[in-house]
């Protein structure tokens, strides 16, 4: 049995350790740490000008007016920015562990799978879309034209975890069939966190119905970004505000629930991604 409290302090020790690794691959050369800085500010700035530009050019889009797309696009970018920061080379891509036949190697590690999960961290080198979308959501929020409460600092938290525990899920969710077939599904984790990336960034209001309700249930892109948006900026009724959490915590048991019973199943039939030399077939 693991004492969690140890557990608790060696994550947290390896996190604390990843990220002064990582602060030490980016400051060690000043024209490296500026390149790299530059680089990931263009491409970040890029990713969402061409939405932001076309509401610019008409005033809006869908109803939404330049700002609150402005404020869209800046969410989307916390909730990935944050996610690849914290996970984007292990934890957010389980399907890759999985497919590459590195679970096997987690078996005899004498630390919980949480734990060992922390490696990939990137709080310094990842952090400029999560930078970037702290600045345009400042950005956003001095240009429009709303009231607000004391509590709406703690309601955009909360929509910001839900959204996260959305995206995770759902990349945990399609992982599990990696334990049944980890050639054809080793890369399916990416494909879920980059299409749910490139989705989020499209305001929906404007959509039809049968556009707009499969990205909030089936393939909940809209739940990262766009929905969140609209509770923020008070467009939903009261009992829409549950929506975000509520099928937050519904994703987060169904992928606990098949990722666990993929797991079993791996456990009893290993996997055969390697032959006898020990290369990937």
């Amino acid at each position: 049995m693991v004492d969690k409290k140890v557990s608790l302090k060696r994550y947290f020790k390896l996190l604390g350790m990843y990220a002064r690794m990582d602060l030490a691959s980016l400051t060690r050369d000043g024209k490296f740490m500026a390149l790299v800085i530059a680089a990931d500010l263009i491409s970040n700035v890029s990713a969402i000008s061409g939405i932001f530009l076309l509401a610019w050019k008409f005033g809006g889009i869908g109803g939404m007016d330049r700002f609150e797309v402005l404020f869209m696009l800046a969410y989307g970018n916390i909730v990935m920015g944050f996610l690849n920061m914290m996970g984007g080379s292990n934890a957010l891509f389980p399907s890759r562990i999985i497919g590459r036949g590195q679970w096997e190697h987690m078996f005899i590690m004498p630390l919980p799978y949480g734990v060992q999960l922390t490696v990939g961290i990137f709080p310094f080198t990842g952090s400029s879309t999560f930078l970037t979308g702290v600045a345009l959501l400042i950005v956003a929020l001095c240009n429009l034209d709303m009231t607000f409460v004391w509590w709406w600092l703690g309601l955009l938290v909360l929509l910001l975890v839900a959204s996260m525990v959305i995206v995770v899920s759902l990349s945990y969710l399609l992982s599990s069939l990696a334990f049944y077939a980890p050639v054809q599904c080793e890369e399916i984790s990416s494909t879920v966190i980059y299409s749910v990336e490139r989705a989020m960034t499209f305001p929906l209001s404007g959509m039809p119905a049968y556009v707009r309700y499969p990205l909030l249930a089936f393939f909940p892109a809209g739940l990262t970004a766009w929905f969140p948006t609209m509770i923020l900026l008070g467009k939903t009724t009261a009992f829409e505000n549950f929506y975000p959490a509520v099928f937050a915590l519904f994703t987060m048991f169904t992928a606990a629930h098949f990722f666990k019973k993929g797991f079993r199943y791996y456990v009893k039939k290993g996997i055969n991604r390697y032959v006898s030399g020990g290369h990937r077939s």
